[in-house]
């Protein structure tokens, strides 16, 4: 330990399209969407995180909203540097003297190419990393939800989160098979957003395509509890005026249902390049589900229908990826799948 050990801070840092989740001393310090308000006669950085998101869509010319990362990642470097020192600044509430280095682990998708590393690492130290290791995703949620990533059998994990879906067959320290796609959270929104505009002549915005898939959000058109329906208030593209109409889960079911097949072919596609003993331990212990995909109502059921395999969602899905970053920040050495420079 030397002498100025105490100014580097360790964080893990769940880098998401959706969302962004930091971990320090074991505790989830900052859950905030990905985004950035910035002013566009100075470019400075406003407003981050839920802040900026109460902006967003709602902004006059000098204000502009920005979300950093794109389909998993970073599309404006300039803006993921601003949002990830702005959300370092949030773990500490009051002010500091000296400014400490960090050391950092960061979530990547396993699809990801060298440019797109090089971006992740870039941006980290530019805000201020000294010492930076990448994580894929799936590894990071197969830690986070308990498996042991060490042992010489296969385990399936599928992580929906808002840019991509990553399903990987993990065992031996080691991602045997993955498939990335580019379809998940945010390609659901837009699914909702065109339904609305097709069968209603109504335009809604990103926001309340959220909501709408949150409240009403389903995979299977019947469903053993079923939400009720949700007012949803857009403007009607006849008339120009705003108005108000009630969706149904099941209308929503219908609208994702040609993204989830997707979700489903790749899954597929996993399965079918999997070594025969890696299948045969996957038989047994299932698939696991994680991200925020994975409250979609009714998707480990269709997955599981589809496949003929159990499907675990995990207890808390949304933090699963950065709770497994946070475990492989405590002891770098012990995970060899770990990127550095």
């Amino acid at each position: 330990m030397g002498l100025f050990s105490f100014l580097t801070h360790e964080i893990a840092i769940d880098l998401g399209t959706a969302n962004t989740l930091i971990i320090f001393k074991d505790k989830v310090v900052v859950d905030e969407p990905s985004i950035v308000a910035r002013e566009r006669s100075t470019g400075k950085t406003i407003a981050t995180g839920k802040l900026a998101m109460q902006m967003h869509e709602k902004t006059h010319e000098n204000i502009k909203t920005i979300r950093p990362l794109k389909d998993g990642v970073i599309a404006d470097f300039n803006a993921a540097e601003a949002m990830i020192r702005e959300m370092i600044k949030m773990i500490y509430p009051k002010k500091r003297l000296l400014s400490p280095s960090y050391k950092m682990v960061i979530c990547i998708p396993s699809g990801i190419t060298e440019v797109e590393k090089r971006a992740v690492f870039d941006s980290a130290e530019q805000a201020g990393a000294k010492e930076v290791y990448l994580i894929h995703e799936p590894m990071a949620a197969a830690l986070g939800i308990g498996i042991d990533v060490g042992e010489p059998m296969g385990n399936m994990i599928i992580d929906i989160g808002g840019g991509t879906t990553e399903i990987a067959v993990i065992a031996l320290m080691g991602i045997v098979g993955d498939q990335s796609i580019r379809t998940a959270g945010d390609e659901f929104t837009t699914d909702i957003i065109v339904h609305m505009r097709r069968q209603h002549n109504m335009l809604i915005g990103e926001r309340t395509a959220e909501n709408i898939k949150i409240n009403v959000g389903s995979a299977l058109p019947e469903l053993d509890e079923p939400p009720e329906e949700f007012a949803v208030n857009g403007r009607d593209l006849m008339t120009g005026i705003p108005k108000q109409i009630m969706v149904s889960y099941t209308e929503i079911a219908h609208s994702l249902d040609k993204s989830i097949v997707k979700i489903e072919e790749a899954i597929l596609k996993a399965l079918e390049t999997t070594p025969p003993e890696l299948a045969a331990d996957i038989y047994k212990t299932g698939i696991y589900l994680t991200g925020g995909g994975a409250l979609l109502r009714g998707l480990d059921k269709r997955i599981s229908l589809k496949t003929k395999l159990p499907v675990h969602v995990a207890d808390d899905p949304l933090r699963a990826v950065v709770r497994g970053t946070g475990l492989a920040l405590k002891d770098p050495a012990r995970f060899p799948f770990l990127i550095s420079k």
